[in-house]
């Protein structure tokens, strides 16, 4: 995306942060079939089995599967017959996110803020209970069918919460070393970006870090606008994009025809050493978005010294940037799925806490370079 100028808005945090968040507990998938995705997450990704639930725990209309790699833990869920909302979401949005699940110390006074403050309710607290202690979780409405969910778990030695057992596999390949979720970004419809921003100033007492306008995230053909969206100690950021007036479609206007509606883009996942972990995934399949060689040729006049050798960048097309505080390095995988909706980002902060402005111009042309070749630009 970008040529940049990027924007730092000022705002003066709460003396009180009402919903005060411990991180990200797990990210839920809805998808067709999810001992193939599992099979897939663990063969592509390096993910490893951890928990189980379906028709042999009790569990009679879906199943899950859950994986964990270092902090990062995804759930992935199908419905087991049709007519139901697990279903009727893969039909209307293929496979996608679901749940942003929330790590909170006190569920129900995190679902009693938020409601509190006009949130729609979606799960009001409820106690989860086996041998192995009790989880709390509570929930509530956010952009088209995200839900964020509240988690309290401290009281909880089991394997990942009631209802679950151990997923135990004579198949596990090696982690690729992801780490945890840096962001979430929302893709939202036409002028709902400020809206979207209000609820979570309002509803969940975020503050607005950083502010692109189309601007800055913008080619000859088409543009976006960025929110993004940061909660009190910074854990948990949800960049907030939505479509602006471009001579053809953006990658935004994509994902909200593909997806039909609004939701989840991309999950941003940390990695401690990019170069091993996108050489390991590129060799196990996964594909990222082509990088011009010609980034590379004043890189490092832009961006200053780094510790990386550029070569090994440049091959795997790595981008970096830089802000006050250090330097970044980030890439962007192609969809993960047939609908050019889901994607993820890897990256690596070395001290910046930016998000990548100066590799916008960039980004947007590799991206509108593949809604070319599926004729949607």
């Amino acid at each position: 995306m970008d040529t940049i100028h990027q924007a730092a808005t000022t705002v003066a945090p709460s003396t009180v942060d009402f919903l005060p968040l411990l991180g990200t507990d797990y990210v839920e998938f809805y998808v067709g079939n999810a001992k193939q995705a599992a099979h897939f997450y663990k063969t592509a990704f390096g993910f490893q089995s951890l928990a189980y639930a379906g028709p042999e725990t009790g569990q009679k209309d879906k199943v899950s599967y859950v994986l964990r790699q270092n902090k990062l833990t995804f759930v992935l869920t199908t419905a087991l017959r049709p007519g139901n909302l697990i279903a009727d979401h893969v039909e209307q949005h293929g496979d996608g996110v679901k749940h942003l699940a929330l790590k909170v110390k006190d569920a129900t006074a995190a679902w009693q803020e938020t409601t509190s403050r006009g949130a729609k309710s979606f799960m009001e607290p409820t106690k989860l209970t086996d041998e192995n202690g009790t989880v709390i979780v509570s929930g509530i409405h956010t952009y088209g069918e995200t839900i964020h969910l509240f988690i309290e778990r401290e009281e909880y030695a089991g394997i990942f919460m009631p209802g679950f057992v151990e997923w135990k596999s004579n198949y596990n390949p090696a982690e690729t070393g992801l780490l945890y979720v840096d962001h979430c970004v929302g893709n939202v419809g036409w002028n709902q970006m400020n809206p979207w921003v209000k609820f979570y100033e309002d509803v969940m007492g975020f503050r607005n870090i950083l502010t692109f306008d189309d601007n800055d995230i913008s080619t000859e053909y088409s543009a976006l606008m960025s929110k993004v969206m940061s909660n009190g100690n910074g854990y948990v950021k949800f960049p907030i994009n939505e479509p602006a007036e471009g001579k053809k479609k953006s990658q935004v206007e994509e994902y909200l025809d593909y997806y039909n509606g609004e939701g989840v883009q991309h999950v941003a996942i940390a990695t401690a050493d990019i170069v091993r972990t996108v050489s390991d995934l590129q060799s196990r399949g996964i594909e990222f978005l082509t990088i011009p060689a010609s980034y590379y040729d004043h890189i490092l006049d832009r961006v200053g010294t780094i510790d990386e050798d550029l070569e090994p960048l440049q091959r795997l097309g790595i981008l970096i940037d830089h802000d006050e505080e250090g330097y970044l390095l980030q890439i962007f995988s192609k969809p993960l799925q047939d609908r050019p909706t889901l994607f993820f980002e890897i990256i690596q902060r070395k001290g910046a806490k930016s998000f990548g402005k100066g590799n916008f111009k960039a980004l947007f042309e590799a991206l509108e370079k593949e809604q070319e070749r599926r004729g949607n630009l």
